[in-house]
């Protein structure tokens, strides 16, 4: 009999490569134990150039409403990708307008596997990333100069007062200008929920950034963060726990040289690129978990890595390949477990706890796939192609069940 999720989640689809392994996932490791109330939402890049980006929104204001979201990997076009799918447009990452809707702060922690040993032989313990999910160069304003000119930055107060106006650079030809900006309320909301994530994890929480450049920007953000982790220094102190504040070349140079063990909260940009350089040194971005939280508790899951789009072009041809769909698997886990826990549903997070356990296992066993293989630690001899690999967890999930 299939386990009832009692309330619904919000199913995001996605593209090439992810779009595959995340439907292997729904056939063959969800649909057979579980009886779910799917809102299924087509974000594949031609759905999403049909309804002028409108599904996205939508997919978001579906998750402020249920309240959980699982995500497939998606592509942001660039212009090679309008080419390639003749889109109308270079629409924005379908991540940054949700981020922005949900006003959320996205947290990645990667998965360990006992024979997976990291790159980074000293790290020990998870190295967790807390992206701030609004601003900056996600939400830039940008353009290229085509003449000699002068660009400046002007702020407009309302109901009247006096312009500002900093000059910015004095162009004597083509150049390339860009505005950026953050708001108080979103880097507060971020501090805070990094805070509780560190106070429930029981980790270090570190934040990085560049105040000696960016005295004002990066400081801004420096200046918030003091002053929340100080309103809850006798937490961390009773929690056993320490907040640390180091720009952000010593923050990775830091991180390098750790056991982990931490929570390394970065502004959005950053965070983009460490996640990825913490995954890899993990082992792969196959083990990266990835959660958007927004601050009035909406919670939305997928896998940090991308489309996956060398191996799409191989499938198209009738090749076989060897994608790593842990995190895709993770993904709905999460949801799933957060799901159960939210509605009171100890079956639900008790399949979620299961079908990880098996996925964990399923490796540890030497089955695997081609990314994993080249780095295990007793060394394995054949990998096993991505239905494979979800095959042999299906097994092993229905003798657990």
């Amino acid at each position: 009999m299939a386990i009832k999720v009692k309330n619904p989640i919000v199913e995001m689809d996605g593209d090439e490569m992810a779009r595959i392994i995340w439907h292997f996932i729904k056939e063959k490791l969800l649909n057979p134990f579980l009886d779910m109330d799917i809102r299924y939402y087509d974000l594949g890049i031609k759905h999403r150039d049909e309804t002028d980006d409108k599904v996205t929104v939508d997919a978001a204001n579906a998750i402020r409403e249920i309240g959980i979201g699982v995500k497939c990997a998606t592509i942001t076009p660039n212009a090679a990708r309008v080419r390639e799918y003749n889109l109308k447009q270079q629409w924005k990452s379908p991540n940054g307008t949700i981020r922005s809707i949900l006003d959320g702060t996205v947290f990645r922690k990667p998965i360990i596997i006992k024979n997976i040993p990291p790159a980074v032989s000293k790290w020990k313990k998870p190295v967790i990333i807390g992206r701030h999910a609004y601003g900056d160069i996600y939400k830039n304003v940008e353009f290229v100069t085509d003449t000699p000119g002068k660009a400046e930055l002007v702020f407009t107060p309302d109901g009247g007062g006096e312009k500002k106006i900093i000059k910015i650079h004095d162009f004597k030809g083509r150049g390339v200008v860009m505005g950026m900006h953050n708001t108080e309320a979103s880097i507060r909301s971020f501090a805070k929920a990094c805070i509780n994530y560190a106070l429930s994890e029981k980790v270090d929480l570190w934040f990085g950034a560049k105040d000696t450049i960016s005295k004002q920007y990066h400081g801004f953000f420096r200046d918030i963060f003091a002053e929340e982790t100080e309103k809850v220094k006798d937490k961390f102190r009773s929690s056993g726990i320490n907040y640390r504040y180091l720009l952000i070349d010593d923050a990775v140079a830091q991180v390098i040289k750790s056991e982990g063990g931490m929570l390394w909260a970065c502004m959005n940009y950053d965070g983009d690129v460490m996640s990825d350089m913490v995954a890899t040194g993990f082992g792969s971005l196959g083990l990266m978990t990835s959660v958007l939280v927004s601050p009035d508790g909406k919670y939305e899951y997928e896998a940090a890595h991308g489309t996956v789009v060398r191996h799409y072009y191989e499938h198209l041809k009738g090749n076989p390949t060897s994608t790593n769909s842990i995190a895709s698997i993770f993904a709905w886990t999460g949801a799933l477990a957060k799901r159960g826990e939210l509605d009171n549903t100890p079956a639900v997070v008790n399949f979620a706890k299961t079908l990880e356990t098996a996925v964990i296992e399923t490796v540890k066993n030497g089955i695997m796939t081609k990314d994993l293989m080249l780095i295990a630690e007793p060394k394995v001899s054949k990998y096993a192609l991505t239905e494979e690999f979800i095959d042999a967890v299906a097994e092993r999930l229905s003798k657990k069940l």
